[in-house]
């Protein structure tokens, strides 16, 4: 993610400093106000160039998932893109709203001449100059309900569905009002590129076909309560549905008001359409699912997505995984895939992390599938007993001389601390996977 984002950033900033360099400044232009045009022009470079990766980005576009670690981290990347390129809006709206205190410091001499046009070119100009203004106070608000965990879901959710609109908005300002002289040099290049991959993800948006051709209907055929708080549910789909693998997840719709939500799948693929999921009550919506889902009630599902996936494992590394509380859905799909091959599974360690041990639903669950992959070495730490899962304990358990590769699926808090404890101790030769699903 960070090497993508970094990457454009420098690719954007080296074409901008070519025309800089290649222009020079304007004749009779005093300092201050040169290197206020030009920083104008690189913050609002940076910013529709990220925001339309952003754009391309929230297509979901699966050619990605290879290059960026899989569909999680698309979705991060999307996110930090998009948080970036706020961030730069609002410097470019700084550096246009300086033009008075730089009038009453240095005075009007030397300010670099706009460029001239006339007619309808004119009004277009205009009317792009206003389309950036307003789109720019709507981004910078998006912002910040998307930094303010604690504002709610579903009207973010349908907030966000303005963004294609802004993104059009600024597209057009970014188009009518970048130098003349941009179109026919390496910046012009590289900016009407991006903006194609963002008008692009734009439209998709707006006619509803991000996805399309990964959606598959289905049914409900069970909902069940794994524990108080857990719902089972059960779906049989339509005959487009390719499969998946063990530990990738898909977007799902229950009620087409809602929209989808990601879900890892929790059941190997048997050849007969059917998934399964573990869905914990954390959110206003799953809260309400068990007392609104039923059995014969329609499902869209679209993926699968996701590189949680043994596939890619690391040859010859020793294997830690780790999964707390509902994390543990990945790896019930793994070890329900390997239960007519027992033959096939890795020499591992699974460490399930469990608040109470003893009444924990998927303690015996993971206990009887364990049973058939012997080996598969299973270790329960209940933290109300005391048995809580530190980077020590692993380290002291396992060969710091050797590669160690580490598949954690749980709560962020405990991967932080697992994976910088980890990271110490095996000195560069730690592998760490991890799914996350904050989506917003």
């Amino acid at each position: 993610m960070h090497t993508l984002l970094t990457l454009i950033i420098a690719i954007v900033s080296l074409a901008w400093g070519w025309e800089a360099l290649i222009a020079g400044a304007p004749a009779g232009g005093a300092a201050p106000w040169v290197l206020r045009q030009e920083a104008l022009y690189l913050s609002g470079l940076l910013s529709i160039s990220l925001l339309s990766v952003a754009m391309l980005l929230a297509t979901r576009p699966a050619w990605l998932e290879t290059p960026l670690g899989g569909m999680d981290r698309v979705y991060r990347t999307h996110k930090w893109a998009g948080i970036l390129a706020g961030g730069f809006a609002a410097l470019h709206w700084l550096i246009e709203a300086s033009s008075e205190l730089l009038k009453a410091i240095v005075g009007r001499q030397g300010r670099p001449a706009k460029e001239n046009y006339s007619g309808f070119l004119e009004v277009l100009r205009d009317l792009a100059e206003d389309f950036g203004e307003w789109a720019i106070y709507v981004l910078l608000a998006m912002l910040a309900i998307t930094l303010w965990k604690r504002f709610p879901y579903r009207p973010w959710r349908l907030l966000h569905r303005v963004m294609p609109v802004l993104y059009l908005m600024l597209a057009v300002h970014a188009l009518l009002l970048a130098p003349w002289a941009y179109w026919s040099r390496p910046v012009g290049v590289l900016l009407a590129a991006l903006i194609v991959g963002g008008v692009y993800g734009s439209v998709l948006s707006l006619g509803g076909r991000i996805g399309r051709s990964r959606q598959v209907p289905g049914e409900v055929i069970d909902v069940a309560h794994t524990a108080p708080d857990v719902l089972a549910v059960r779906c049989r789909l339509a005959e487009g549905w390719r499969g998946h693998r063990p530990g990738q997840f898909v977007f799902v719709s229950f009620d087409q008001g809602e929209g989808r939500h990601p879900f890892t799948i929790a059941s190997a693929d048997c050849g007969k359409r059917e998934v399964s999921f573990q869905i914990k009550a954390i959110g206003d919506y799953t809260r309400t699912l068990a007392r609104r889902l039923t059995a014969g009630q329609p499902v869209q599902v679209e993926g699968p997505y996701g590189r949680f996936d043994l596939a890619h494992r690391q040859r010859g590394a020793q294997q830690i995984w780790i999964a707390g509380g509902i994390g543990v859905t990945p790896f019930l799909a793994w070890l329900e895939a390997l239960q007519n091959r027992p033959g096939d599974a890795l020499s591992a360690d699974l460490h399930y992390c469990s608040r109470d041990r003893d009444t924990d639903p998927f303690v015996s669950k993971l206990a009887a599938l364990c049973e058939r992959l012997p080996a598969i070495r299973l270790r329960i730490h209940g933290a109300m007993q005391g048995h809580r899962l530190s980077a020590e304990q692993l380290a002291a358990e396992h060969d710091r001389s050797r590669p160690v590769e580490v598949w954690f699926c749980g709560p962020q808090g405990l991967a932080d601390g697992l994976h910088a404890g980890l990271r110490d101790a095996w000195h560069g030769k730690l592998r760490f996977h991890q799914e996350a699903f904050a989506m917003r």
